[in-house]
């Protein structure tokens, strides 16, 4: 094979997550040469990846195969040995360890994620107390990747810190209607019109910011008026089911990441994620272990609100004390949220063939203008604008715990002249944690540079690989393809890990 089509297709390879584990025999001698076979495949999924047409025709297409006998099998068989086996990381929780491993030699990270999209069309289909369940399989089984890691620990003893097996949880898949979603983020939204004048949040585009009351309505013993009653009943059962996931989550000593979806959905999204939070990441000052925050919540940089809202957040787990947790994304909705905020400003109307059709937008919001950024430039600025303000709280944050750490090692005037060293894990819980979500190289730099910038980072050379010490990588982290440019004892790179079955069982 020609060393430029070599080169071509490697590249096209190693945008997988799931190369190392393709490669898993001879990735130490040299992780940058995945098998032929895992070449071409990938080749020939990206080709047909970058025809329009084909994307766009492929569901039909599917249903088509799907509705004879015989082409069904075939088509399924031809889907998982190409784009199943280059996307996904196994059936199962179970079935991705090989993958954890191979990924854990290569000092990678997992962030894994049942791979399921609420279905908007037919909302009281979702099988959600099986996804839910599967959220606790998923935690189990991240849990015991990690302790078959460190065999030696039991349950009392197990360090939190350095465990880099997470668990994403998407909340509009683990109720039966995603639409009380939507029923509590208008209800949410229009409560703060009303209520929001002379506070903090005032002026903040849509989807707003989170607020203590938020889930009054639905947790209070006495809930008011504006949601009905199918609604709370349905709320209330998320709530419980999230507290249960994270209580397992805690146990396990598992991350768990909240997803952020459209914003229609967000503000109770919001709220929830909040609550778990103050629960959950609440600062025991009992606790000396260098935790992370157990709950994480995503925060879309494409979304006009997030440089204030990052700003907020912070401000609030201060104020009640409690660790952030943070995912930092660019967004993945950006033409459904202008097309839905356009349709619902026209009543959803539009001429097809000399007829007015109309269709209900699922927008909520009040804005004049729609939730999202414009250009991708503003979205760039925003995600960088945030990458800067939260490294400056990771950098204020260990300042604390080294501060704390020299009182309780020095002893009177003594504790002037007993520095602590920096060499070693800080002796304070984490106050803040998080998680780059990027695949641009130029944010993945900016990290890189905020960090050194900072003094939570050296480099060896101007430009080249950036050490970071413990107490760094036990507060960040860097969800991306790949990075060579790190070097650490911890995974500091995560990658996003799908699984999930080819077809859903019968009955499901």
């Amino acid at each position: 094979m020609p060393i430029h089509h070599r080169r071509l297709l490697t590249a096209f390879a190693l945008s997988s997550p799931l190369y190392l584990f393709l490669n898993s025999n001879s990735h130490r001698d040299d992780p940058l040469r995945p098998p032929i076979s895992a070449l071409l495949r990938s080749y020939v999924v990206y080709s047909m990846c970058s025809i329009p047409a084909l994307v766009d025709a492929s569901p039909r297409i599917l249903d088509t195969f799907n509705a004879v006998p015989g082409l069904r099998e075939a088509a399924h068989a031809f889907v998982r040995v190409t784009f199943f086996n280059q996307f996904v990381g196994g059936d199962t929780a179970a079935g991705t360890l090989p993958i954890l491993r191979a990924l854990r030699n290569a000092n990678k990270g997992v962030l894994l994620n049942y791979a399921v999209e609420v279905d908007e069309t037919h909302p009281t289909t979702s099988p959600h107390k099986r996804l839910v369940n599967e959220m606790i399989t998923a935690i189990d089984a991240a849990a015991d990747f990690e302790d078959s890691l460190q065999p030696d620990l039991g349950l009392t003893t197990r360090p939190q810190m350095g465990r880099r097996t997470w668990v994403a949880v998407k909340m509009t898949a683990l109720l039966p209607n995603a639409h009380a979603l939507i029923n509590l983020s208008e209800y949410i939204t229009n409560a703060r019109l009303r209520l929001q004048k002379d506070t903090p949040e005032a002026g903040i585009p849509f989807p707003g910011c989170p607020r203590s009351g938020d889930l009054d309505v639905v947790l209070s013993p006495f809930p008011g008026v504006g949601l009905e009653p199918e609604d709370v009943r349905e709320l209330k059962e998320l709530h419980d089911d999230l507290v249960r996931i994270c209580t397992r989550a805690e146990e396990r000593g598992v991350r768990v990441q909240i997803d952020a979806e459209y914003s229609w959905y967000q503000p109770a999204i919001d709220a929830l994620t909040l609550s778990l939070m103050r629960r959950f990441n609440a600062i025991d000052t009992e606790k000396t272990s260098p935790q992370q925050p157990l709950v994480y919540g995503t925060f879309q940089a494409y979304l006009r609100r997030t440089p204030a809202h990052v700003k907020l957040a912070l401000a609030d787990a201060r104020k009640h004390n409690y660790a952030l947790g943070v995912k930092l994304v660019r967004g993945a909705y950006h033409p459904c949220e202008v097309d839905a905020f356009y349709k619902k400003k026209s009543n959803g109307s539009k001429t097809l063939n000399g007829s007015t059709l109309t269709s209900r937008s699922l927008s909520i919001s009040p804005d004049l203008v729609p939730p999202v950024w414009s250009e991708k430039k503003e979205t760039d600025d925003a995600y960088n604008e945030c990458v800067r303000v939260l490294v400056g709280a990771v950098r204020d944050d260990i300042s604390r715990s080294r501060a704390g750490a020299r009182c309780i090692e020095g002893k009177g005037w003594l504790k002037s002249l007993w520095p602590r060293d920096p060499t070693k894990p800080s002796t304070k819980r984490a106050n803040i944690g998080v998680l780059f979500g990027t695949h641009n190289w130029d944010s993945c730099r900016l990290v890189l540079d905020e960090l050194v910038d900072a003094g939570l980072a050296t480099r060896r050379e101007e430009g080249g690989v950036a050490s970071l010490e413990e107490e760094v990588v036990d507060r960040v982290a860097v969800a991306q393809l790949y990075v060579r440019r790190t070097e650490s004892r911890t995974p500091f790179v995560v990658k996003y890990l799908p699984y999930g079955a080819l077809a859903e069982p019968p009955g499901n």
